[in-house]
């Protein structure tokens, strides 16, 4: 396993945050530092009277996780009713930037990240946030209560969060009876859905193979492609899984269940940026041996980048997986390690500090076809998507690609 990524950098500019109108995504306290951030997503936006007076003031004195709740609840009841769809649809209109991966087209690369919205409650609201797709989870194959609370913090200053929640979920079962239900309803995304998959806390690394493709099996008709997420810092033992041995195994149960179904649903690998570059190559072998179709780069990170002052190094002090600014570099490295290795047989998807149309850029000239951003939604609302997708469609006219496709590993050729 890794060392300590010291190159890992965060910024010590504080400026005014930029916020907005529209469904609040607070994502509070337990919050170290003031509220500030750089606005790295590139254009101001003003902050509603009502969000600034009351709405923000009053989400410092709630819990992270209580403040992350709510926000679901209020995105969960939009995606409910057409006519908030549409409201959303219209506040945060989203360009069009396509690329055909797995072989569906994505109306631009951009996707919610896992962890967001852990047992799919708010599915119908991301397209309308302008995502072009969303992954939910991580599932396990049985309920899990998670790790003792508190367990999510946010530090403004370092624009990072650390969680350590444990794969808190409702179970695959109770997860597959909801969205069956739904789309019965009519309350489907027509927009792309994955499913993240993690290993249960009850079972042992020995077991990890049928416990995975137990979850992928009673899941399998509610999702696009699968997310073997395998790297999650916050579920005991379940790093060490990131061996060339373990991952064969853990693919090829999942791909016996894809071939009992007789589908032909990609399965992805997420991976730690924690792991050496060696061991992490011998890892995307490993998978790429057994047929694995994509690869994600990359959970977030048990390692620490210098503190930036006091309350970022109580931040800092925090156990669990550190998301946001500060993993940019390392994910982005691991992207590019990967392409070079893998080149265009199999996409990778860039997950890891994604807050702006230069750091989206980043990950998709490294080798990323599609992205995913969490963090971002968490320091800059809901705009930051449609900023960074009107920022890509100018790169990618700027540099003269035909199309967004083009610039997939352009910096590494």
């Amino acid at each position: 396993m890794a060392d300590v990524r010291s190159h890992l950098s965060i910024s010590t500019t504080d400026v005014p945050i930029p916020a907005e109108t529209g469904p609040a995504v607070p994502h509070s306290s337990v919050s170290y530092g003031p509220q500030s951030l750089k606005d790295t997503a590139g254009t101001d936006c003003s902050m509603g009277l009502p969000y600034r007076l009351v709405m923000r003031p009053a989400m410092r004195f709630i819990d992270s996780e209580s403040a992350h709740q709510i926000s679901l609840r209020v995105l969960t009841s939009m995606g409910q009713s057409r006519s908030s769809q549409k409201l959303l649809g219209a506040m945060y209109r989203t360009p069009s930037l396509p690329i055909t991966v797995f072989g569906r087209l994505f109306r631009h690369p951009l996707g919610l990240a896992a962890g967001f919205d852990k047992s799919a409650a708010a599915l119908e609201s991301w397209p309308a946030l302008g995502f072009s797709w969303s992954e939910y989870g991580g599932i396990t194959r049985y309920p899990q209560e998670g790790n003792p609370k508190p367990r999510m913090f946010r530090s403004d200053s370092d624009a990072a969060l650390i969680n350590r929640m444990g794969f808190n979920n409702p179970g695959a079962s109770a997860v597959r009876d909801s969205l069956i239900a739904r789309r019965a309803a009519g309350r489907w995304p027509e927009t792309p859905v994955a499913a993240n998959i993690g290993r249960s806390k009850n079972v042992d690394n020995d077991r990890a193979p049928q416990d995975y493709s137990e979850t992928m099996d009673i899941l399998y008709d509610v999702a696009d492609f699968f997310v073997l997420n395998i790297s999650s810092p916050n579920t005991p033992d379940l790093l060490e899984l990131q061996t060339a041995e373990h991952v064969r195994e853990v693919v090829r149960s999942c791909d016996r269940v894809r071939d009992r179904k007789g589908g032909a649903k990609r399965l992805l690998l997420k991976l730690s940026p924690d792991l050496d570059d060696e061991i992490l190559l011998s890892c995307v072998g490993a998978a790429l041996s057994v047929g694995i179709d994509g690869f994600v780069a990359s959970n977030s990170t048990i390692s620490r980048p210098p503190p930036s002052n006091t309350r970022s190094r109580r931040f800092l002090a925090e156990s669990g997986g550190l998301s946001g600014r500060p993993l940019h570099q390392r994910s982005v490295e691991m992207i590019g390690l990967i392409y070079d290795s893998v080149g265009d047989r199999v996409p990778i998807v860039g997950c890891g500090g994604i807050e702006s149309g230069a750091t989206a850029w980043n990950a998709i000239t490294n080798g990323s076809s599609l992205i995913q951003l969490y963090s971002a939604m968490v320091f800059h609302g809901p705009s930051v998507v449609s900023k960074i997708v009107k920022d890509l469609k100018k790169r990618v006219d700027a540099e003269g690609f035909q199309d967004l496709d083009e610039a997939v590993g352009y910096a590494r050729n």
